[in-house]
């Protein structure tokens, strides 16, 4: 049976009871809270609560759209201009690039509407409303067991959204919050065309690349420029030529006034995932094998990648994309893992489950929690291992993960009951992914990392949990498997072998499909080898894993919101809508080191290296600078351009892109980054060391106008001194 819910009433008290001791916190700004608001009052805000969220009303709420699968994004002009952040753009701009017009390369600045180019399968939502539907998720969820629940939840969900905008264009989506303790219903309005306004050439909007990702100093211009278009009746419509720029309900206006330290910052966006609540035990599997794993199998696909990337500029177009997003959390996780460590997040952890203990002695719900942890993580954890192998491994082959995908096609071919028309959904969804996956598949560099993670799965996972059939057939065809040529001679062959890079065969297959035929590919044969191993062997097992430490979860955050009472608590990011809130302001990460909360011009041009990977800058770019030509975008009190500032906000990906706003509400910058000595920010907040870094929205101006020469598009802004 389902346990108590918690109310929407008792979550608003959280949010009212509390007294903010720093800038923790990714708020709902339906459910902000009068005290929550009057300490936002108290630091800066000039605004009244309805100005921030309003489903009457035009809000500062009309003016954030999610941008893309995963970013953030603002309106910031009447004509639906939205700014973003360039890595948000990227995909966007490298498929509207070539190699003889390179958009990333060279930048882009469209004149006029008509220079704008589409962008496929880009879509904004913009949200509209927010209702509580606890009650009705608990209706249809109190009779189900735990195992039940945890499968039969996400089709709920996904359901009460669906009927909750039948009949009309809109999609709902319902979120749980506090791991199933509250369910919340988020209607949203998407509008799918989006087109390409602007964007400055990869060394701006990159500078720094790998090197200062995720570091403070940072001299990145971080952004893009695009367009949202409706139909010529007002509504929301797939790209069509006679579109007309959209006419928003809000847009936000520009301030060029600056910042300096102790002025107040509020960020919108939508968090993509925070887990603040968790356990000593997840933080130590996170810590011991699974960051370590993931790390290490990323950093050779990614010096793969980029061997190749060096030697051509069509593939580093080809791979731009994906090289960017894998080096991202690469790195991520890999500082998450030093930060967790540094900072004792796991004897911290420990000590809240102590005292979490102490509360719950004579409550025979919460007393045993933690022992019923530690038996679901002794359990799951020696496998833990295989799987990350499984996922950023052997998956991490784009070829592979294709052949992978292929499953789905095989299991229809294999089903003797299956319709027509099931075979035919079948087909034509392996032509689909076959045309994107043929598109960005790169032989050389892929080549190479079959290769490597076949052989670093061999050498880095138990015997004892070694899939051995494929590898005593590895062995018997291709020798020592002690050797690297072994491996290399493999991974050879199946891209000489496989029809899945054969234009000719996969045509002939895919259009009398057979099983017979798919097993037979060395691709298929590999990916359903270690699959097939997974599901066999321990796909039970982490399905149960799921299970119980989902419904401990919720058990556990419902012992703690009762525990806590009125003090302080906010949901985990779930990539809903958020506000938080906090000071422009710089940091001492370490003894004899402090760091300026803003950087300028002054120190591009002294990281500046001519030809350089990451510190190259176009040539117009740096004979303005040099000659300081910042027209009306000049700090006065450094008498020089600032490049970015940073921030106490608490924000996490998904926020990238997202609007840093000032007391008015005015833009100021857009947040695009974190700071590398608080990269436990998903799991653990440090109030002395969490940063944001913003691009500051005067280097954005800057480089669309003097840079880039649109002055059109600062035409269209409202901006203020």
């Amino acid at each position: 049976m389902m346990k108590k819910r918690i109310t929407l009433a008792l979550l608003v008290s959280f949010l009212f009871n509390i007294a903010l001791k720093a800038d923790e916190g990714m708020w709902l700004p339906m459910l902000l809270g009068q005290q929550v608001y009057d300490d936002m009052v108290k630091k800066g805000l000039k605004l009244s609560a309805a100005q921030l969220y309003d489903i009457n009303k035009p809000s500062i709420k009309d003016a954030i759209v999610i941008f893309g699968g995963g970013c953030t994004g603002e309106i910031v002009s009447n004509e639906g201009l939205v700014f973003t952040n360039h890595h948000c753009g990227y995909e966007a701009i490298a498929k509207a690039s070539s190699v003889e017009h390179n958009y990333l390369r060279d930048g882009f600045w469209s004149k006029s509407k008509a220079e704008e180019i589409p962008s496929e399968n880009l879509s904004v939502q913009f949200l509209v409303r927010i209702e509580d539907y606890t009650d009705k998720v608990n209706a249809l969820t109190k009779d189900l067991s735990e195992a039940d629940y945890l499968k039969k939840l996400p089709d709920i969900l996904t359901d009460l959204g669906k009927k909750a905008t039948e009949g009309t264009t809109y999609e709902g989506r319902v979120a749980s919050f506090f791991k199933g303790n509250q369910f919340l219903l988020f209607v949203y309005e998407r509008y799918k065309d989006v087109r390409l306004v602007g964007a400055p050439s990869e060394s701006v909007g990159k500078f720094g690349g790998d090197t200062d990702n995720w570091e403070w100093p940072r001299h990145t211009g971080d952004f893009s420029v695009f367009r949202v278009y409706m139909s010529k009746d007002g509504k929301a419509a797939d790209y069509a030529k006679d579109n007309v720029p959209l006419k928003p309900k809000y847009f936000l206006p520009v301030s060029i006034k600056g910042v300096k330290d102790g002025d107040f910052s509020m960020i919108y966006g939508y968090p993509g995932g925070t887990n603040r609540y968790e356990t000593s035990f997840g933080v130590k599997l996170k810590v011991e094998v699974e960051n370590p794993s993931l790390v290490n199998l990323r950093d050779v696909r990614l010096k793969l990648m980029k061997e190749q990337m060096v030697k051509d500029a069509g593939v580093k177009l080809q791979l731009a994309s994906s090289y960017a997003r894998i080096a991202n959390y690469w790195k991520f996780f890999d500082g998450e893992s030093k930060q967790l460590i540094k900072y004792d997040v796991y004897g911290q952890k420990q000590q809240a489950e102590g005292d979490f203990l102490n509360w719950a002695k004579g409550k025979p719900e919460y007393e045993n929690i933690f022992q019923d942890y530690r038996k679901a993580y002794e359990t799951w954890t020696p496998y833990s291992k295989w799987r990350v192998y499984l996922n950023e491994g052997i998956l991490g082959s784009p070829l592979i993960k294709f052949a992978s995908d292929m499953g789905a096609l095989d299991k229809v071919l294999c089903n003797k009951d299956a319709k027509p028309e099931e075979l035919a959904k079948a087909i034509e969804s392996a032509k689909k992914a076959h045309d994107i996956f043929a598109k960005d598949e790169n032989v050389a560099s892929d080549k190479n990392i079959l290769s490597a993670v076949i052989n670093m799965f061999f050498n880095d996972i138990p015997q004892d949990q070694m899939p051995k059939g494929f590898y005593n057939w590895l062995k018997n065809k291709y020798g020592d498997l002690n050797n690297v040529h072994t491996f290399e001679a493999y991974s050879a062959d199946v891209f000489a072998t496989t029809i899945m890079l054969d234009a000719t065969k996969w045509n002939n297959f895919i259009a009398k499909p057979d099983t017979a035929t798919l097993h037979k590919d060395l691709a298929f044969f590999t990916a359903n080898a270690f699959q097939s191993y997974y599901a066999a062997n321990f796909a039970k097992a982490f399905t149960d894993f799921q299970t119980q430490t989902a419904w401990l979860g919720k058990t556990y955050l419902k012992g703690v919101i009762a525990m806590n009472g009125t003090k302080k608590m906010y949901p985990d990011a779930n990539f809903t809508m958020r506000v938080s809130y906090g000071a422009v302001k710089p940091y001492h990460p370490r003894d004899g080191l402090d760091l300026a909360s803003v950087c300028t011009m002054k120190g591009v041009l002294e990281k500046y290296k001519p030809g350089d990977y990451e510190f190259d800058l176009p040539k117009n770019f740096v004979d303005i600078a040099r000659k300081k030509d910042f027209g009306p975008y000049i700090d006065k009190t450094h008498n020089d351009l600032v490049v970015s500032f940073i921030t106490t906000n608490d924000i996490t990906g998904g926020n990238s892109g997202s609007p840093v706003l000032n007391g008015k509400g005015e833009l100021i910058g857009l947040a695009f980054d974190g700071n590398y000595e608080a990269l436990s920010h998903k799991i653990a907040f440090d109030k002395d060391l969490n940063r944001t870094i913003c691009v500051d929205v005067r280097y954005v101006l800057f480089v669309i106008d003097k840079v880039g020469g649109a002055s059109n598009i600062i035409k269209e802004l409202n901006i203020s001194q």
